[in-house]
């Protein structure tokens, strides 16, 4: 049953990126939610079930708003378009319903309880294959935004993604406002070079998968069990504090390449101030991934002795996490 969930999770995003029309990039968005719900209520864990109707609730109203915003823009000018939305108020209606759908702050609410209750691997999908469709929707009506709106969203996602990851406890949630400061990341750029949003979106995507695969693997949830996971897999550890470390943003590994290029652009919009911003706001989220990391790289005694039998595993999700902690960390020289 789990596979035809997930095949209609990838149809719903095909239906989504490369539509044309609202009308079905609607119903693409609709086939995501839908597909993602049971998924997360899986566990039948109370818990799970308040996340997916929270997310059902926020992303339905998202939706509706999505159609509303496109419908007049339609009842002004006639397009059904996806890239000629141009009637101001559709604009600004878009943006708040995006805003929603990827839990851009004042939106986002829901995001770091609903990936709280879903288990590690639906956290994945909901913090990076479920951003895709709201992400392409922005891409191709960049032109048409509202410049101010969207940068004073950026800012204080950051701003917020930072802050509130600080006081956190909860890895998932932890993770969860560092998907939303780096969407704010994304968001200032998407006027002004859309291609870097893309670039900085499949780099967090990447880097988030490795993360969320290493924690499945050495099944922590909290920050303390992770402090003693070293004794059951200490090459997983390692390669989780490098991954961190690159979410980060810190410069030898592959996440300062987005930040890069982002401040480089906005530099030469003439955006300096909000390129500065939104750098030492990043600074607040460098301070939670630093903790995680020393978690990560502290050495509590173990429990128990004979975990070390562990060690030597071929499944191919270590693979996966391999390739993917390795172009995490490496793939810096190689940027365009």
């Amino acid at each position: 049953a789990s596979l035809i969930f997930i095949i209609s999770l990838l149809l719903g995003t095909t239906i989504t990126i490369s539509s044309n029309h609202w009308i079905m990039a609607w119903a693409g968005l609709e086939i995501n939610t839908l597909a993602i719900l049971p998924l997360i209520s899986k566990s039948h864990h109370p818990r799970a079930i308040e996340a997916a109707t929270k997310y059902f609730l926020t992303q339905a109203a998202a939706s509706a708003l999505v159609l509303f915003s496109s419908m007049t823009n339609a009842w002004c000018t006639g397009q059904w378009d996806i890239t000629q939305l141009t009637n101001p108020t559709s604009c600004l209606v878009l943006t708040s319903a995006i805003a929603m759908k990827l839990g851009l702050v004042p939106f986002h609410f829901w995001f770091p309880e609903v990936l709280q209750g879903a288990p590690l691997t639906t956290g994945l999908l909901l913090s990076t294959l479920m951003k895709l469709p709201p992400i392409a929707l922005l891409y191709m009506t960049s032109p048409s935004l509202n410049p101010t709106l969207l940068t004073t969203l950026a800012i204080l996602s950051t701003a917020l993604g930072g802050w509130m990851g600080l006081n956190q406890t909860q890895i998932r949630k932890i993770l969860a406002f560092s998907s939303i400061s780096h969407l704010g990341w994304m968001a200032v750029i998407i006027i002004y070079n859309p291609k870097l949003t893309l670039l900085n979106f499949y780099l967090y995507a990447m880097m988030t998968a490795a993360i969320f695969l290493t924690l499945n693997t050495i099944k922590v949830l909290k920050l303390s069990t992770l402090m003693t996971a070293w004794t059951k897999t200490p090459p997983l550890s390692a390669m989780l504090l490098l991954a961190l470390l690159s979410l980060a943003g810190l410069p030898p590994l592959t996440g300062f390449l987005p930040k890069w290029l982002i401040i480089q652009e906005l530099t030469k919009q003439d955006m300096a101030p909000a390129a500065t911003l939104i750098s030492l706001l990043s600074l607040l989220s460098l301070f939670f991934y630093l903790r995680l990391a020393y978690c990560t790289a502290i050495t509590l005694p173990p429990h128990t002795t004979n975990h070390m039998k562990q060690w030597r595993t071929n499944k191919p999700t270590n693979i996966m996490i391999a390739i993917l902690t390795t172009m995490t960390v490496t793939l810096l020289p190689i940027s365009p």
